[in-house]
This record gives structure tokens, sequence and C-alpha cells, in this order.
């Protein structure tokens, strides 16, 4: 059986190396779903690498379009490991914020993809209202060139497992604010986001 490590499992691999097979510990990295609930409703589902839950929550309702600030989000309530919904996180959310029974803009569990698969429609990905980055970018480009290795070093547990996504925030001079891994890379993407809510970094500004 795995033993689990956080965000890492202990497996049994066979290894063939010059015609001997050797039994040897290998580390993987690891994924449960987690359950997303307000009251009677559903958020969401999202399969996940356990770690960094509060913020994958935070980063995942804002990302929804759920919740649009820090404020509409008043309380998470986390499982214990040991609980029987240890995967079922409970959200008190503003009053404000009305839920309806397709709140939850995920159809379906959210596995590894981008994180577009299971909206009901493409009106739902333009109702947000982004914004395109500003066209004249203060950013150096030999600068943002050094981004990727930087987080490729910082990544402990693709270190050690060979295969997990992860995202980034950097700062304008490029100084590593924070990296988080998941074996969704959505799921990175909505952990960075959420620490940058729950920081009130949102919007972002230099730290």
């Amino acid at each position: 059986m795995a033993q689990k490590t956080r965000s890492i499992e202990i497996t049994q691999v066979t290894e063939w190396k010059d015609g001997t097979t050797t039994r040897l510990g290998d580390y993987l990295a690891a994924e449960e779903p987690l359950e997303m609930r307000s009251g009677r409703f559903s958020l969401g589902i999202t399969l996940r690498t356990p770690g960094d839950d509060e913020e994958l929550v935070a980063g995942f309702l804002f990302t929804e379009g759920i919740i649009t600030g820090r404020e509409d989000l008043v309380s998470m309530r986390m499982p214990e490991d040991r609980s029987p919904e240890k995967n079922l996180v409970r959200v008190t959310l503003d009053p404000s914020v009305l839920l309806t029974a397709s709140s939850a803009a995920r159809r379906f569990s959210a596995g590894s993809a981008c994180g577009v698969c299971g909206k009901a429609s493409i009106t739902q990905l333009r109702r947000r209202g982004l914004r395109r980055p500003e066209a004249a970018a203060p950013f150096d480009p030999e600068m943002l060139c050094q981004l990727p290795p930087r987080l490729s070093a910082a990544q402990d547990v693709f270190g050690r497992t060979g295969g997990l996504h992860a995202a980034a925030l950097f700062g304008p001079n490029g100084d590593l604010l924070v990296l988080r891994e998941d074996i969704g890379r959505h799921n990175a993407v909505d952990k960075v986001i959420g620490w940058a809510l729950l920081s009130g970094r949102l919007p972002l500004h230099d730290p």
C-alpha cells in the first residue's frame, strides 16, 4: 500500500538494469478529489495534489466568478486528515453572494486539463470581463527569459517525482513571490491566485 506523505506518495517499483531486477522505493505525485460546498450547494469538485488547499479553494472560487473579492469569502472549514469528510471543504460566503443550483461553473469533476473543460457555454468564458495586458509591458525581456529556469529550480515535488505542474508569481524585478505545484495545471494557477487573494494582493501590487 502506498504511504502518503502530504503531496507525495511512496510506492514500490521494479528497476531493470544490466539484466538484473531490483525492488526500489519511488516517489509519486499524490492526487485526490476535493469538493467545495456552501450550505446545500456543491461549488465544484477537482482532482488535486493535497496541500495548500485553502489557497486552492479561494483561487477556484475567484477564477470561476463565484466570488469577486476576499470580502466575499467569510470562512473555510478545512477537514481533519482522518475525518470521513477529509476531502470536503465547507465554505461560508457573504450573504451578498447569491447561489443557485447552477452556480458551480464546472458541471463535472475537473481533472488535469486546463480548467476550461466543463463550462456550460462559451458565454461563461467571456462573462468575467477580463482585460488584455497592457501593450507597453514594463518588463525586461532578458529578465522574463530567466523566469522559467527559476521556477523549475524551485519545484521541490517535481524534483522528487518527475511529474507535476507548477505556477508561480514573480515580482516586477523577477523575484519569486510564491510557487505552487499540483497534478492539475489549473489547480496550480488557482493556488497561486488564492495565495494572492488571501494575502490581500488582488488586485496585484508590489510587495
